[in-house]
């Protein structure tokens, strides 16, 4: 009964992390900041980038501290391919930060240039992992999540966060269709949100047009 309790604390500190950082991360939110407090706004993005940092701390320390005995265990082969994907997540990580302008998700560019809009500044655009998927963040990170084996803790952590990851980028896509308008709904029917299917991706010509496109509604608008 302690374990079971422990764990429903845990599952309601990742809760509590979610809708802190969904709140914070809303238009909502940052149009209330922009409206009271407009000298906050361009330390707006670091804050919620530093806050959510330390707000994490919490649930994965005692994830942790709460570690008990693996529910489930891999074999030799098993391990070594599930190693393999964690590498390939990683590095699919590390490969796509090329693509994201790193100043503007973290903040420094907001900070450096004292900008106080609520919306984000950076146009539409489509990495490679994007044609094949709209939030390929996410996807990798479950790849990170469940390729490994899993403690009681661990697995309720894994949980929420996926059901976060489904939340979230819904979430998300509201405000990406408030910025980028019809060229992101088009981009939705198109491409799938977190798991790829072979069947439906952008080629490079088709992400290129949906590009152009944006840059046209951009100008016009």
């Amino acid at each position: 009964m302690h374990e079971y309790g422990n764990l429903l604390i845990l599952a309601t500190l990742w809760l509590l992390y979610f809708l802190s950082h969904s709140l914070l991360a809303s238009l909502t939110a940052k149009h209330w900041v922009a409206k009271h407090f407009p000298a906050f706004m361009p330390w707006y993005r670091i804050s919620f980038n530093l806050l959510a940092v330390l707000l994490l701390l919490p649930p994965l320390g005692l994830m942790w501290h709460w570690h008990s005995t693996p529910l489930w265990e891999f074999n030799a082969a098993l391990t070594w391919f599930t190693y393999g994907l964690t590498l390939l997540a990683i590095l699919g990580f590390l490969w796509s930060m090329r693509y994201y302008d790193s100043g503007e998700f973290i903040g420094l560019r907001q900070l450096r240039l004292r900008i106080r809009e609520v919306h984000d500044q950076e146009n539409f655009h489509i990495s490679p992992l994007h044609r094949f998927v709209r939030h390929p963040w996410y996807s990798l990170g479950l790849v990170l999540i469940w390729s490994r084996e899993m403690d009681a803790a661990m697995l309720v952590s894994a949980i929420m966060m996926t059901l976060y990851f489904i939340y979230g980028s819904r979430i998300e896509e509201r405000k990406l269709v408030v910025y980028h308008g019809e060229v992101y709904q088009r981009y939705q029917s198109l491409v799938p949100g977190l798991l790829p299917r072979p069947w439906r991706y952008l080629s490079r010509e088709s992400a290129a047009a949906l590009v152009a496109g944006a840059r046209r509604q951009y100008s016009e608008g």
